[in-house]
């Protein structure tokens, strides 16, 4: 297949290509930068707007029309597709000669080679800031479609005739009705068979009128791709180039595309289709939070990246759904049978409870205490730690692989409903990779020579380097746990002496914060403060390692980025939560020979009922604290920087400011808002599969906020940011990955949660087996006489000088304390070893993970197995689509072939006629 196209500038400077240089189609991405480096070469030489040069093409200034509602030059016909917004230097405060005419000449240059490029550019005065200047930039069509062509942008050939499968749920359609857009506010987008644009085919495509062929999102995207690769400055060999990099050096102030209207009302033009405005009524707006999400609109609108997210967001709020309503019920289960929990009771019972004397948890200041101050705590152990844990754990573990599937699937729909199935051929090298391109090498598949950044020894370095530095921030957050685990056992020490030592069952402190609790909850909120003060940092750090690896696209680049983040997100929010689950009260030794930290400071040791209740406190501290805080910082802080920048121009508020100028003030959403969105969500769903053992209602507080969060990132993006630039994108990249890694790490941590964290194991032990003969003296299976049976007892002769000299004040003549662990008592041949109940429970808690593992593995593989990744009925679409795609872009083919020929074979017969009619005659 051969190309052949044309650019032309409207001035003096010519371009054309040949008609040979599109290779093989296995040569694509060769012949883009060759076309690429070809305009780039055009522009340099035939106009040298560098920097450098005397003479600039400058763009004219318009006076302000009047119009806010306006999305077009004075002219009225020529669509603005990109702002870029600067500071008169001239008309600074400040004024640095030497700087700002650097400035200047710098931004002077690249919109000189913006109009050689091919753009046209409009510059108007702020109406309420007369020291900036908006530079309005609108793309042709001969722009656009040598940069469709370029960016192998898929467009219309002809409307989509395939009838859609009707709905299974179709009797149901009164109720899903209510929860539907109505199709009389927001329309259905109109189906089209697509294929790449190419010029020489023109004809091919459903063009019905040039201004609207082109959607306003492909058209910014396409400015933008120019924009991000206009040079205004060469210096020693080495380009300058790039909207991006005018930005972060302040040359301009901003780029952005415009929102087609204001979010409150419509557009007084009439020819506006007041996307936002739909989108804020029928998505962004609180009236709307039952209703489903728009998504064609919202990627019509913001690109399918942006669409992509919300539908993934979207589809986990449906599923948490299933998940809330089994998780509430395991704890309404709990909740209801807290009363009969046998062991709770002989906790709290005065007779039982109150009479067993517990061995102090740390040496010197820690007194000896009572078990029935421990009340409050196991009833409320009670709740979470039942069998509907247990049920509820296996259930997630299916859950998780029943999301994922599903996710494919409709992922799946989603790249054949939105283009993006081919979306990898389409994708173009960054421009700051371009821009390091100076090694030449072989290609191994073309044999042709390409450049690349760096050598393959300098990319081991870069990679050994990142690596390391990776590395350095985990062991970082790591040496922060091990801070909080020291902090947990100093300040244990200072509760233990300060809080009351007498239990009369009326101090309401007393009551509820003993001192396990006490340090529980103050650990968790250092923890979590230390949490965001880390992450603050470490987004800068791992930019800058990114940065430094220089992926070649912008999904490798995301890609690296969203690792890196998550790993240390992953260390960084779940390493204090994997401590309590599997670490604390585990290696603690013995009264007479405790096991200390560093020498000196003592292990801590679990409450009697375990560490699963204070696993619960630190998952509902962190995952509510991290709710809160994000909704500050994604809600608030925009809204009050824009209330501030209102505030600024109020006194100059009679005056109407156009579309652009509204705009500006919005806030920037930055290039990797998306990423902490999804970073935000990845973080929250390993909180809901990982530890939710431990606390059912996990789901349902990540179903509240969910529901409460996509409404909150539709009214973000809709009020108060800019217009983002629309971006393709196929799937959710890396975080797929990511996620199904958490799904196997969950099946894990829960087994273990339930066998190591819980004492469910221990319980079932004592039930079937030491409750009865011949270990127990009970003549039928009950939980009586767990509570003893689970404390150990230890000679307070046996302690070492340090504990010796704390007497508990009601000690009276007790011998022995008890202790949480199972071991022989003094006196016994072996006292202070393990007894045979320890070894029965070690036994019972592994055989159950084996069992546990093995069974949710296999059901995962099976469910993974049972559903395909793509329906059937939408491999058949894409199959129909492409053969229909193919059959239409044949026969206009052929068209064109028997068109030319017949012309050929008209010309033939009359040179033919001309040559025999002198013999004739």
């Amino acid at each position: 297949m051969k190309t052949s196209w044309s650019l032309h500038y409207g001035r003096p400077g010519h371009w054309k290509g040949s008609p040979n240089e599109s290779p093989l189609p296995s040569k694509k991405m060769n012949t883009t930068h060759q076309m690429l480096e070809n305009l780039e070469q055009t522009v340099v030489s035939s106009f040298g707007a560098l920097e450098s040069q005397p003479d600039f093409q400058t763009p004219e200034f318009e006076e302000f029309n009047g119009k806010p509602d306006s999305l077009f030059f004075n002219d009225g016909q020529r669509r603005i597709d990109f702002v870029l917004v600067y500071e008169d230097e001239s008309r600074k405060e400040t004024n640095k000669k030497g700087s700002n005419e650097k400035q200047r000449r710098k931004r002077r240059a690249y919109e000189s080679n913006l109009i050689c490029g091919g753009l046209q550019l409009e510059a108007t005065r702020s109406i309420l800031d007369d020291k900036l200047v908006f530079v309005k930039v609108h793309a042709p069509w001969e722009v656009l479609c040598t940069y469709a062509e370029i960016m192998h942008i898929k467009l219309p050939l002809k409307p989509n005739d395939l009838k859609t499968r009707t709905s299974a749920f179709g009797n149901f359609t009164w109720f899903t009705k209510v929860l539907q857009v109505d199709e009389s506010i927001i329309k259905p987008e109109q189906e089209f068979f697509t294929a790449p644009f190419e010029k020489n085919r023109m004809n091919d495509f459903y063009i019905q009128d040039r201004d609207t062929f082109f959607n306003p999102a492909t058209r910014s995207r396409i400015v933008y791709f120019i924009l991000c690769r206009i040079k205004y400055q060469v210096r020693d060999n080495v380009k300058k180039f790039g909207i991006n990099k005018l930005v972060s050096s302040g040359i301009y102030k901003a780029a952005f595309p415009l929102h087609d209207c204001n979010f409150s009302h419509k557009s007084e033009d009439l020819s506006c289709p007041n996307e936002r405005y739909l989108l804020y009524r029928e998505w962004a707006h609180p009236r709307s939070i039952y209703k489903k999400q728009p998504l064609d609109l919202i990627r019509k609108y913001y690109g399918e990246k942006i669409g992509i997210y919300f539908a993934w967001l979207g589809y986990y709020t449906q599923m948490l759904l299933l998940a809330a309503v089994v998780g509430v019920a395991c704890f309404l289960y709990g909740y209801v049978n807290q009363n009969n929990c046998t062991w709770s009771k002989e906790v709290c019972h005065p007779d039982i409870g109150g009479k067993i004397i517990m061995c102090p948890q740390c040496d010197r200041l820690c007194p000896f205490w009572k078990l029935n101050i421990t009340c409050e705590s196991s009833k409320k152990l009670c709740i979470f730690d039942s069998f509907g844990t247990l049920v509820f754990a296996v259930f997630m573990g299916v859950w998780v692989t029943l999301f994922l599937e599903f996710w494919k699937r409709r992922q799946a729909e989603l790249e054949y409903e939105w283009d993006t199935v081919e979306l990898q051929q389409e994708e173009q090298a960054r421009p700051e990779y371009e821009a390091r391109c100076t090694h030449v090498v072989i290609n191994e598949i073309t044999q042709e020579e390409e450049r690349v950044p760096f050598t393959t020894w300098g990319k081991c370095i870069r990679i050994t380097l990142c690596a390391s530095a990776v590395l350095f921030w985990i062991l970082l957050i790591i040496a922060s746990v091990i801070g909080i685990i020291v902090y947990r056992l100093s300040v244990f020490i200072v509760f233990s002496a300060k809080l009351p030592k007498n239990f009369n069952g009326t101090d309401p402190i007393q009551k509820y914060l003993t001192p396990q609790t006490a340090t529980s909850i103050t650990a968790s909120l250092i923890s979590f403060i230390i949490i965001m003060i880390l992450n603050t940092i470490y987004e800068k750090v791992a930019i800058m390692i990114t940065n430094f690896e220089l992926p070649r696209t912008q999904t490798d680049y995301e890609n690296s980025l969203t690792m890196k983040m998550f790993l240390f997100q992953f260390v960084n929010y779940y390493s204090s939560c994997f401590y309590i689950a599997f670490f604390k009260g585990k290696f603690v030794g013995y009264p007479g020979d405790p096991v200390y930290w560093l020498g000196k400071y003592r292990n801590e040791e679990c409450d009697p009922g375990g560490c699963l209740l204070e696993l619960t406190t630190q998952l509902t501290i962190i995952m509510g604290g991290k709710a809160i805080w994000n909704n500050i910082q994604e809600v608030l802080l925009p809204w009050v920087k824009n209330l501030i920048g209102r505030c600024r121009t109020v006194s100059r508020a009679e005056k109407i400011a156009p579309r652009w100028e509204q705009d500006y003030h919005l806030q920037p959403m930055g290039k990797l808002g998306l990423f902490y969105e999804y970073l935000e969500m990845i973080i929250q769903f390993g909180f809901v599969t990982l530890f939710v053992a431990s606390f059912p209602l996990a789901p349902l507080l990540a179903l509240v906020n969910n529901i409460l969060e996509i409404r909150v990132d539709a009214w973000k993006m809709t009020t108060q940011y800019r217009r983002m630039v629309p971006e393709k994108a196929q799937d959710i990249g890396a975080w797929q990955p990511i996620m199904q890694g958490i799904a196997i790490l969950a099946v894990v941590t829960n087994a273990m949660i339930i066998a190591f964290t819980s004492d469910m194991i221990p319980r079932l032990v004592y039930y079937w087996s030491f409750s009865v003969p011949p270990y127990g003296d009970h003549t039928h299976y009950t939980m009586e006489g767990y509570i003893n049976n689970t404390l150990s007892y230890f000679n307070i002769a046996d302690f070492k000088n340090r504990s010796k000299g704390n007497p508990y004040s009601g000690l009276e003549k007790h011998t022995t304390c008890r202790y949480r662990d199972f071991r022989y008592p003094p006196g016994h041949p072996q006292e202070y070893k393990h007894n045979i109940y320890y070894w029965h429970v070690i036994a019972a808690k592994l055989a159950f993970i084996i069992v546990m593992e093995h069974i949710i593995y296999s059901v995962k593989f099976f469910i993974s197995y049972a559903i395909p990744d793509v329906s059937k009925s939408t491999k058949s679409k894409i199959k129909r689509e492409k053969y229909l795609t193919q059959k239409l872009l044949h026969e206009n083919h052929l068209k064109d072939v028997t068109k030319n020929m017949g012309v050929i074979a008209e010309r033939m017969v009359e040179v033919v006629d001309n040559n025999l009619r002198p013999k004739l005659e």
